[in-house]
């Protein structure tokens, strides 16, 4: 009983916070100076954090691993002290001003909910093509093809706009074409296609292929958070005039 009671108030513990806080922040510094010494980390923006971080020797990655451990441990104790919040105040007159602190919380939780989610199904590839190249979607049978490029050029020859039309198919057969244009990427099933430069002559794109499945859920957090910080700090400011 005394060891389940002790698990218990760890969980239900605002210092737990503080502690796993600092102990981040002490992994996180740990991990600044084992970065910068190995090359492995320059191959982690562009692929899945569990990806890559099982096929990395411990000696380089215990830091990730023990900020993972920690905001795993975080997220429970972020929900536990939410939901005892909540129960003993239940009662309090000023509902939104209770309700508020969790609201952040919430936001919070979306946010490291994204990260894990692109932590897992995350992808990213940069190839460069020409008019008729043909690449195929990683994961998938369907194939893109690069129909036609348009750069249009000002009198100082310098790019004054651009379009790039691709080519969706499966089997031989196209079902979807799109142009790709300045702040207007393609998508398809969750994919993001990009260009990320261009020459003008020969023509060449270089092509930015991305997922990111938690996009959604980090816009989601992040103006949930915002919601919640600006209603708290209206309403205090409201009690104390």
């Amino acid at each position: 009983m005394t060891l389940l009671k002790n698990i218990i108030g760890f969980f239900f513990s605002l210092r737990t916070t503080v502690w796993l806080l600092g102990i981040m922040l002490v992994m996180m510094l740990a991990g600044a100076f084992v970065m910068p010494g190995n090359k492995a980390f320059q191959e982690l923006h562009s692929i899945p954090l569990f990806k890559w971080i099982q096929y990395q020797p411990l000696k380089i990655t215990w830091w990730l691993w023990s900020v993972i451990a920690i905001l795993a441990v975080m997220t429970l104790n972020t929900l536990f002290c939410s939901i005892e919040s909540i129960v003993k105040k239940r009662k309090v007159t000023q509902w939104l001003l209770l309700i508020s602190p969790q609201i952040i919380h919430i936001g919070f939780l979306f946010i490291l909910l994204a990260h894990l989610l692109s932590a897992i199904g995350a992808y990213q590839q940069v190839t460069p093509g020409q008019e008729g190249t043909v690449l195929k979607l990683s994961g998938t049978e369907t194939l893109l093809r690069i129909k036609d490029i348009t750069i249009r050029l000002d009198y100082y020859g310098y790019i004054s706009d651009w379009a790039v039309t691709v080519e969706y198919s499966t089997g031989g057969n196209m079902f979807q074409q799109d142009i790709i244009k300045p702040n207007k990427p393609s998508s398809f099933n969750g994919l993001n296609v990009n260009v990320k430069n261009l020459k003008p002559y020969p023509e060449t794109v270089l092509l930015q292929l991305n997922r990111e499945p938690g996009a959604v859920w980090a816009l989601t957090g992040g103006i949930v958070f915002m919601i919640g910080i600006v209603t708290l700090i209206g309403l205090k400011i409201r009690i104390e005039k």
